[in-house]
Order: C-alpha cells, then sequence, then structure tokens
C-alpha cells in the first residue's frame, strides 16, 4: 500500500516525483499529496515552459532548476517531462505512474480545458500531443515513462484508473 490505512503518507518517503499523460490527475494527486506531507509541489510545466506555453526554456536551465529543487530534503515533483523527472529521480524516495488509458485523460484535459491564453489552434495541437504519448518515442511518452518505471529501484506504484488513484489514497480523496 502506498500511504497508510489512516492517510500516512511516511510511507512514500519524502521525496515523490509523480508522472503521467496529459490529463492522467499528476496535478491533482500531488496536490492532495503535498497538502498531507506538508511538503512544496514543483509543476515540471513551470520549468519546462519559459512564462508561456509554447516558449521553452532551455534544457540545460530546466535540468539546474530540477537539480535544484530535487537536493531539498522534502518535495514531490510532478509531470509528463520524462526528461525532466529523471533529473530528480536519483533523489527520489518513490515513484507514482498514473498510467490511465487515453479516454479517461482526455475527460480530465476536458474537465481541464485550455490553458490560459491558449488559441483554439494551440489547444487542439496540444490535445493531439496529448493523444500521441502511446505512439511518441521521447522521455515524455508512455514508453519513456515505462522506462523511468523499470529503472527506478525504491518504492513505486504504476496506478491505471482514476478507481486505482483514489484507493491508494486510504480516504478516497
Amino acid at each position: 500500500m502506498a500511504i497508510g490505512p489512516t492517510g500516512d503518507v511516511r510511507a512514500v518517503g519524502s521525496r515523490v516525483v509523480i508522472v503521467g499523460a496529459s490529463g492522467s490527475g499528476k496535478s491533482t494527486l500531488a496536490g492532495v499529496l503535498g497538502a498531507r506531507m506538508a511538503v512544496e509541489v514543483i509543476d515540471l510545466d513551470r520549468i519546462h515552459w519559459l512564462g508561456k506555453v509554447g516558449v521553452k526554456r532551455d534544457e540545460g536551465d530546466a535540468r539546474q532548476m530540477v537539480s535544484a529543487h530535487a537536493a531539498r530534503p522534502s518535495w514531490i515533483i510532478e509531470g509528463v517531462f520524462g526528461w525532466l523527472a529523471d533529473v530528480a529521480l536519483p533523489r527520489a524516495t518513490s515513484l507514482v505512474w498514473l498510467d490511465l488509458p487515453w479516454s479517461a485523460c482526455r475527460e480530465g484535459l476536458a474537465a481541464r480545458g485550455p490553458w490560459p491564453g491558449a488559441s483554439a489552434a494551440e489547444h487542439a495541437d496540444f490535445l493531439a500531443w496529448a493523444e500521441d504519448y502511446w505512439r511518441r518515442e521521447t522521455p515524455s511518452s508512455f514508453n519513456g515513462h515505462l522506462a523511468l518505471f523499470a529503472a527506478f529501484n525504491g518504492p513505486k506504484w504504476r496506478l491505471r484508473s482514476r478507481a486505482e488513484t483514489a484507493d491508494w489514497l486510504p480516504d478516497g480523496s
């Protein structure tokens, strides 16, 4: 079990990485765990993008930022960007992969809607990119996350549905 029957989060340790497809619920899960653990949640979108979605930060700068966050004693780092999650994994105490099907992710993205300031075309491009998660061959894809999951030697959980994620959190949050 990921966390104890009374909601005790010590089993995940003090440094948690959460990966998964866009719309899988990474930010929601990270927010719940962050509140329970009273730790900072770092969203890799905020590091990857330079102020505005579509404008990428220099990769070296992004890696340095993740490394600086990972050097802290406690945190939750979440995002789709596997190449950035990989920077934090050597210091992580646990890994959670939200491996939900596209249908669930699409519902999550529909509920969230476009990011602030996104045009209809930008949002459509993003949805196409998100749907391509299972076909891409990058660190920010199903196969990229599978490789991270396989290589991680600490406690790890692969949650495959919203129900599994809710069950993983004992009070159903």
